[in-house]
Order: C-alpha cells, then structure tokens, then sequence
C-alpha cells in the first residue's frame, strides 16, 4: 500500500492543473491564463515568405567603408580624386599622386582588412585602385543580414501584437512567417517589409534643385522628396529637394520611439524619439554647428520633414512630425523601436486563410476526432466489456491532459496537430490492449484477479514503455527538424505519448487497485 500511495496524490494533481489550464480555453472570464492558440490553419490569418535582398547588405557595407574613407582621407591629408561603387560590390579608390600612396596602403593595411585589392592602375598621376570584400566576409555578410533582418522582423512582429507567429530562416536568405488571427494584412506586410532606415541629412541649400531634376546633381548631393497627402484631393504630392549625400546621424542610436500628441497643432500624432549618450552628443553637435539651417529627416529614402535649426538641441530629443494618423504613427514607432531592417526584403509567396476557412478546417478536423473516438469507445466495451470502461475512461482524460498540455506550454493547435490526436487515441488504447491481454492470460491460468493484474501490468509495463519512448524519441525529432504541419504534429504527438503513459500504467492502475483491493470484487470482467 505504500507504494501505491503516491498514485492517487499523482493523478489528482495532474487533474486538477490540467483543469485550471483549460478554463480559460471553456470560459476566459473564469481564470487569468492563456488559452489554446490555433494555428494559422485553423483561426485564420497571413503566410508569408520573404527575401532578404542580402546583395544589398554587402553594398551598404561597401557604402559604409567609403564614407568612413571620406572621412579618414581628410584627417590624414591624402589627396584623392573620388571613392564609389562599382560593380554592386567593388570599390573604386582615385589618389592622386604618388606621394600620398604610401600613406594610402598603410591605412588600408591597417584598418581595412575587411577588403582586398582586385587590381590597380596608373594614369597621369591618378593611380585607381579597385577592392572587393572576399568571398567568405561576403557569405558572412549576407548570412548575418538574414538573421539580424529574421530578429528584427520578429521584434516588430512581437510589438504588433500577434500571439504564437511562426517567423524562421529557410534556405540562405529567406524568412517564413505565419500569423494566425491577423485581421489587418496590408497594415502587417507594411509593418514587416519596411527597411526603416532612419538618417538625419543636412539640406543642400547651396546648388539650385531644379538642376539636379534636369540631371545635374552636384557631388556629395542627392535629390531626395518629400511626400504629402493632399487633403482635398487625397492625392499624394511630391515636393523635390536637395540633400547631402552622407548623413549627419542615423537610427542606430535610438533608444527609445513613442508616439505622442501635439495640442498646438490640432492634437496631430507625432514620433519622439530618444538618442542613447553618443547620438545626443551628436545631434546636439550637429545642431550646434548648423544654426539656420534646415536638417531634413529621412526614412528610407523619403523625406518626412525638414525643420530649420533655430539653436543647440541638447538633451538627445527629436521629432518626426507629418500628416500621421494615429495607426500610422504608432507602426513607424514600432518600425524604428525595432530597428531597421539590414538590407530590403522582398516578398516571395503569399497567402491568407479566412476566419471561415478555418472554422471549417475545425468543425471538419473535430467531427473526424468524435468519430474516431466513438468508434474506440465502442470496441473497448465490447471486446473487454468493464475493462473496457476503464480503458475508455483513461482515453477521455488522456485527451483531457493533451489540450491541458497545449495550453500549459502555449503551443499552437494546428490541423496536422488534430490528426496527432487522433492517432495518440489509437496507442493509448493500445497500450491497455497490451496489458488487458495479459491479464486475459494469467486469468486463463488459473491466477485471482488480483493477481493477474499485478502480473499482467508488470509484464506489459516494459513492453509500452519500450514503445512510447521510442515513439517519444521519434516525436522530438519532428518537433526540432520538421517546420509548419510536421512540427504541429509533432506536438500533439508528443503530449499524447506522455499522456497515455500516464493513463495507461498509472491512472488504469489506481482503477483497477480501488476495485480489487477496497471493493474485494472477485470477478474480473475483462
């Protein structure tokens, strides 16, 4: 008795979580918890597959370079006839003079070893150089936007607001994303696809923009637009304007982006944003030494506005002001908290299932649950008559603890996941079959009830655990390996392997222990 002590303490606490896990699923008024989620299958919603453009992550780096070797140039008083880049990922260096290429090499040897010379050549005293970055620095380049662009889609995602989406890499440079229950998909893709680049660009106000729209755009400079929505005609209106080519200050040094409201300017949302120590310092320098001028606020490659600088702004605050509404607003906030994508994405496939096509997918995944069970419950009782009962009982609280599992662990329901069920309704009887046929056995022989059970469990019981760990095995490797409907059936499996582990040898068990033991019934019907 006292090894069989712990059963009754076991299985009633195992109940007893498993019912306070599922009131929110019966009811979510009764208990504060989380319900069972449903996959994209079942609640409806958005799949989508994109393509990180990761070419475009080994550009901006090259990009990067040349504007750090701008920099660099003037500090160390090389002369030079132009940095760019050509042939999407090469460098092209013009210095001038032979003096200044000694100096030149020093300084790429040692603080540009992320590029290697292609080739060089020299004509009246301009000597060009072309670098590229290597073959494995690039593959990493691209593998690393990928993840940093997985992350960052997976940040927005989770501010969003969608419960259990499934984003992950597949392949080299694509992303999987699934959101059950989106109701809003063209506010999702615009929400996931944004690059959200963020620059502050002083306004080229020396050259004249018309100029730059007949094609003459000076060097250092670009023609960028601010882009208005008329609200008389609705229309979107583009109004020129001539910037710097390299930006003053970037997103990266964001802390913080909120969505607040202006009362002086008829309560219109705007976007706050905080910039971390270095990037305070930075804006106040920039506004410092550029008073009266105009410093336009670029979002990828978009002009949102161009305030004149009238003083210092210290204190690491800025604003991003424009015709926002409130949904708006709070995504760019959203957009720039998370930070900008590494390199653009594009999107490949996809696809949006209808609330009604999953209720449908439901109602028909549910109705072949309820005949499968039936059809069990049947046999059960009439092939092993009360045991059969018993059987029956444990497969009602088997399914019982596998939604208790789903919800405990707040994994996703998916139709594959159903179909888990219906399989796990199979081996858990199985298990009883295995164990009812030897207790047929030792009855056979002559042996008490009681003593058959005992024998016919600790006969059995190596035999099933043999073969739900083995199928437990099999599961987990599912789960790991396996992506979408593989990986939802997976789950089901594996809680209903545990499950039925626990009904068949210890809650059968505790059934057959109260009968035989506390009742001394001396017929067995089995």
């Amino acid at each position: 008795m006292k090894f069989l002590s712990w059963k009754p303490l076991f299985i009633a606490a195992v109940l007893i979580a498993a019912c306070i896990y599922l009131l929110p699923t019966i009811n979510p008024g009764w208990w504060p918890n989380k319900n069972i989620n449903l996959g994209l299958d079942l609640q409806g919603g958005m799949h989508l597959v994109l393509e990180v453009q990761t070419e475009k992550a080994v550009e901006s780096k090259i990009d990067s370079i040349a504007n750090d070797l701008m920099g660099r140039f003037r500090s160390e008083h090389i002369a030079h006839r132009g940095i760019s880049r050509v042939s999407g990922s090469q460098l092209s260096i013009r210095i001038k003079g032979t003096e200044n290429i000694d100096k030149f090499k020093k300084l790429i040897k040692s603080d540009y070893k992320e590029i290697v010379e292609v080739k060089s050549s020299t004509s009246n005293e301009i000597t060009q150089y072309l670098f590229e970055i290597p073959e494995d620095s690039s593959k990493y380049i691209k593998k690393l936007a990928t993840e940093q662009a997985l992350e960052t889609i997976r940040n927005r995602i989770d501010e969003f607001g969608v419960s259990e989406p499934d984003i992950r890499i597949q392949g080299e440079n694509r992303i999987l994303i699934q959101l059950p229950g989106i109701t809003d998909p063209q506010r999702a893709k615009d929400l996931i696809g944004r690059t959200a680049l963020l620059e502050f660009k002083l306004v080229d106000d020396s050259h004249n923009v018309q100029a730059a729209l007949d094609g003459t755009i000076p060097a250092g400079s670009e023609l960028l637009y601010v882009v208005r929505t008329d609200p008389e005609t609705q229309k979107e209106v583009k109004t020129p304007m001539l910037v710097k080519k390299q930006a003053s200050l970037t997103g990266s040094y964001l802390t913080d982006a909120r969505v607040e409201i202006d009362s002086s300017q008829f309560n219109e949302p705007y976007v706050s944003l905080t910039f971390d120590r270095k990037g305070g310092k930075l804006f106040s320098r920039i506004t410092e030494e550029n008073k009266g001028k105009q410093l336009a606020i670029v979002l990828d490659n978009k002009i949102h506005s161009a305030p004149v600088i009238q003083d210092k702004i210290s204190g690491g605050q800025a604003r991003i002001t424009g015709s926002f509404t409130t949904e708006e607003a709070h995504d760019l906030a959203i957009v720039l908290r998370a930070g900008a994508l590494p390199a653009p994405v594009l999107i490949l496939e996809e696809r949006t299932v209808g609330p009604s096509l999953g209720a449908d997918s439901i109602q028909k995944g549910l109705f072949s649950m309820y005949i499968g069970f039936i059809l069990v419950v049947i046999f059960m009782i009439v092939y092993y008559k009360g045991s059969g009962l018993v059987a029956d009982i444990a497969l009602i609280v088997n399914i019982v603890l596998i939604a208790a599992g789903l919800a405990a662990f707040q994994a996703t329901l998916t139709l594959p996941g159903i179909a888990g069920i219906i399989l796990t309704i199979g081996m858990a009887v199985d298990a009883n079959v295995i164990i009812f046929e030897r207790i047929r056995e030792e009855l056979k022989i002559g042996k008490t009830p009681r003593s058959a059970v005992d024998t016919g469990y600790n006969r059995a019981t190596l035999t099933i655990l043999d073969a739900n760990v083995t199928t437990l095995i099999a599961a987990l490797v599912l789960f790991q390996f396996g992506t979408g409907p593989v990986k939802g059936f997976a789950v089901t499996l594996c809680l209903g392997v545990i499950a039925s582990m626990i009904t068949a040898l210890i809650m059968t068990r505790l059934i057959f222990d109260f009968f035989l033991i506390n009742r001394k019934i001396k017929r067995l019907s089995i």
